[in-house]
């Protein structure tokens, strides 16, 4: 289901007064504007998801437009890109958050945990992400930041990736994952967004650190720290949107 605008919070004002409007009453308030899966929508963690958190973090406080399912293949999100309300919605945007792929991927991983069947996967989120991001920038029409986000991992990892498919599924799965972040990066370069990877935030910069304090019970999604520390990694890479 579609989310509706998250109205970012705002200072309170001196008792008895009335506080400052929302940053969609604000003119020239930042837009961020989400597309993508489960990781985007907040899926297993019950807390506020990395897209709202980022467009907290800019200054001024930016209108989050969450437009992420959980579920989407890069396919779908390329076909999302169609519809009128989300071209709407995309010519609004100040930045556009695009994080899809890991479920293409994560089928190839079920399926056969095989290097030839994660390349051609990647493929195609390579083919689908460029064509999303040059339709997101013909329908805005004007200079808009595009960020495509890398993944830690497109299946489970931490303590229940390894208690699910054990050492060599775990390792079959950073392997996907690489496919999928490779295919996202050429992406981005060849579509003239920003590429930004998650695998150091969850798994440090030399990629050893056990990311399950970070994942939700289900050891597939973000849960709070995890979300937090995605919109950090975004902010760093674009503080200003």
């Amino acid at each position: 289901m579609r989310r509706l605008p998250a109205a970012v919070a705002l200072a309170v004002a001196v008792s008895g007064c009335a506080g400052p409007p929302p940053p969609s009453d604000l003119p020239g308030a930042p837009v961020v504007v989400t597309l993508g899966d489960s990781v985007p929508v907040g899926t297993g963690c019950g807390c506020e998801p990395f897209p709202d958190r980022y467009a907290q973090l800019l200054s001024p406080a930016a209108v989050s437009i969450d437009l992420a399912q959980s579920g989407d293949t890069s396919a779908d999100v390329r076909e999302e890109v169609g519809h009128s309300d989300v071209r709407a919605d995309l010519r609004r945007a100040t930045v556009v958050l695009i994080m899809a792929g890991a479920n293409d991927l994560a089928a190839a991983f079920d399926d056969e945990r095989d290097d030839a069947v994660y390349e051609a996967s990647a493929d195609q989120v390579e083919a689908n992400v460029v064509a999303t991001v040059d339709t997101v920038l013909a329908v805005h029409g004007t200079p808009v930041s595009v960020l495509v986000l890398g993944y830690w991992n497109v299946v489970k990892d931490g303590e229940v990736g390894r208690a699910a498919y054990g050492d060599a599924g775990l390792a079959s799965a950073h392997a996907a994952t690489r496919y999928c972040n490779l295919a996202l990066q050429r992406a981005a370069r060849q579509a003239g967004a920003r590429y930004v990877p998650t695998t150091a935030a969850f798994r440090g910069d030399r990629r050893t650190l056990d990311p399950t304090a970070l994942l939700a019970a289900d050891g597939d999604h973000p849960n709070a720290d995890g979300q937090e520390a995605i919109a950090e990694a975004v902010y760093a890479a674009v503080p200003a949107g």
